[in-house]
């Protein structure tokens, strides 16, 4: 089984198909590397793409302790991907959890990062909602603890803003639903305790993210409320981001609009690779 150590003695499973430039896909909390499938199948005929599963993740390490998981160790692992497998830059892709952690690998490390693809970020980052959103995470955490991932999966899964994967892609959405309910409790617990429930608001780093200087692309769906404000914060913040916003969709843009997600990334990276795409002027 293919792993990557990390800093702190993780070890991080991954999955490494076709070659070329290299993509590397960092999935969101109810996701797993499983959740690229559809991006992996259509990019690897011409790039080499990478998927991991998150500390917390099997069979990825599940560490016992809380403190080894935080928004800093998420960027970090992204960091560990790229040198445990000798990568010096690449176009670096996250849904949800994994575009906080990628847009966070921009603010810090930009020079390792060819593009940024930050789509469905922004849950808990408006002020007014911070404080709700962390005990939200608190209350998840006991849950999957006490209750199991199969509790976590049938009310969690079923969020209104993965309704419409559902109404869209029922086999899909089943899949999904099984996926997630795979997870390991403890794991997704302190995932949701030490990384989801303690991540700064986006609101408080735009100075941060006025930094990033990789060519960034935001997508979100016009479906998912929490996502949409923090998008635009984005676009308006980071000198070389655009913003995209796919029609009639939720959260799972990637799986839920595999066509068009592929689609839009797929026409951002050919501008980036052919030099077509700049910071906006001052």
């Amino acid at each position: 089984m293919p792993t990557i150590g990390t800093d702190d003695g993780v070890d991080l499973y991954y999955e490494d198909t076709g070659s070329g430039t290299p993509i590397v896909f960092v999935h969101e909390f109810a996701g797993d590397c499983r959740s690229w499938e559809p991006q992996v199948r259509h990019f690897s005929r011409r790039y080499r793409c990478i998927t991991y599963n998150a500390r917390g993740y099997p069979p990825s390490d599940v560490p016992e302790d809380v403190e080894r998981y935080s928004q800093a160790r998420a960027r970090d692992d992204v960091l560990a991907v790229l040198d445990g497998l000798g990568l010096e830059r690449a176009h670096i892709v996250g849904l949800s959890m994994g575009a906080f952690a990628t847009l966070h690998f921009g603010m810090v490390h930009s020079h390792r990062a060819l593009s940024l693809v930050v789509a469905g970020c922004g849950y808990g980052a408006q002020p007014e909602q911070y404080a709700e959103f962390q005990a939200q995470a608190r209350a998840l955490a006991q849950t999957m603890v006490e209750e199991g991932m199969e509790k976590v999966a049938a009310t969690y899964g079923h969020g209104p803003a993965r309704l419409q994967l559902r109404d869209k892609d029922p086999r899909g959405f089943a899949d999904f639903i099984r996926h997630f309910a795979e997870h390991s409790p403890a794991g997704s617990a302190n995932t949701m305790l030490g990384y989801q429930g303690r991540r700064p608001s986006l609101y408080t780093l735009t100075e941060e993210m006025k930094r990033i200087t990789a060519p960034l692309l935001v997508v979100a769906g016009d479906e998912d409320d929490p996502t949409l404000e923090p998008s635009v914060l984005m676009k308006r913040t980071i000198p070389t981001a655009a913003l995209v916003v796919l029609p009639r969709s939720g959260h799972v843009l990637n799986i839920e609009e595999p066509m068009l997600f592929n689609l839009v990334v797929e026409d951002f990276f050919h501008q980036v690779e052919n030099g077509r795409w700049s910071a906006r002027e001052a």
